[in-house]
């Protein structure tokens, strides 16, 4: 039998699988129909997910493993900040460290566990980086600029200024009002430019900030390859860059940002060195269930006879969340 984990931060829902516990490591396509199967809502594990987390060996130095993401429709994310905390934990708790570094698609990245967010909501801080605005790093076209920030595009949507940012995932970001946050602008603007389109042709998560007070933002996201997000850890990371960036009034580099999002809060700390960013993001990394299933099942992927049991985490951090509805969040 072989072990999964269901998981989440901020309530962007992910499994987990250990490859490196496997005596056959799955190959690629297997991974992707996996992927595919286990976070479909309907036909998936415990309602879905928003990913796999694929955990394997790195050569790296100062590394304790690697880690994939493999979004519900297949694609590859270069990163996922949300999954980095959970997957962080993973290695943590399985090599008795507490900071390293583990690999992603673009770089190898710093890791370490916090002070916990509350009572039995284990909390670990993670490195976004590298940062770039070139557009073709993102990539983007046809906006007649070589970098967006803070730039009115009348073409996503009037009266909205964007700022574009790659940490390494593309993201485009805009301040908004109450209203416009809860208008269904934000799900039209991701549909279309995840959808052929002429400005980013690899499509682009998309998010709209509410700037609540100094150091605090509400964002919420419509994520590349999967859509709507209870959140989304690179794009909360991107946003407090922007918020720096566009509102040095309301936002400090290098103090802690508050982040609230629709599953919860998160804490980033933004950096700016020689004209180089980079963005700590902290947060809670949750383990709900435990999965136990047979090796030859994952390779078939067939799910009919996993066994499930449920942690005690969830409540926990259930009960953070109604502790933030005590804060003031406009």
């Amino acid at each position: 039998m072989v072990q999964l984990l269901k998981v989440h931060g901020s309530q962007n829902k992910f499994f987990i699988l250990d490859q490196t516990a496997l005596q056959t490591k799955l190959s690629q396509p297997e991974l992707v129909a996996l992927a595919k199967h286990i976070t479909e809502p309907e036909t998936g594990l415990l309602d879905g997910a928003d990913g796999l987390l694929v955990i394997d060996d790195s050569d790296h130095p100062d590394t304790l493993g690697s880690m994939q993401v493999i979004n519900t429709d297949g694609s590859i994310a270069s990163m996922c900040g949300n999954g980095l905390r959970t997957v962080s934990r993973y290695l943590s708790d399985k090599f008795g460290e507490d900071q390293f570094k583990v690999e992603t698609m673009d770089s190898d990245l710093h890791v370490h566990r916090e002070a916990d967010l509350a009572d039995n909501v284990p909390t670990f801080s993670v490195e976004i980086s590298p940062v770039t605005f070139a557009k073709e790093t993102l990539p983007f076209d046809n906006l007649g600029t070589d970098t967006l920030i803070n730039k009115a595009v009348p073409e996503f949507a009037p009266d909205l200024k964007f700022t574009a940012i790659s940490v390494p995932n593309p993201h485009l970001i805009s301040f908004v009002d109450e209203e416009t946050m809860h208008s269904k602008t934000l799900g039209q603007l991701g549909k279309m430019l995840n959808d052929p389109n002429p400005y980013f042709p690899d499509g682009v998560n998309v998010s709209f900030a509410q700037i609540l007070d100094h150091n605090t933002l509400f964002v919420r996201t419509y994520e590349r390859g999967v859509g709507f997000t209870n959140a989304c850890g690179t794009g909360m990371s991107a946003t407090s860059l922007a918020f720096c960036l566009n509102h040095p009034e309301m936002a400090d580099f290098d103090e802690l940002i508050s982040v609230y999002n629709p599953g919860g809060m998160v804490k980033t700390r933004v950096h700016s060195r020689d004209d180089t960013f980079s963005i700590d993001l902290i947060g809670n990394a949750t383990f709900t269930h435990k999965i136990e299933i047979p090796e030859a099942d994952l390779h078939a992927n067939d799910l009919e006879h996993a066994q499930i049991t449920e942690t005690d985490e969830q409540p926990a951090y259930l009960r953070f969340v109604e502790s933030l509805k005590n804060q003031l969040i406009k």
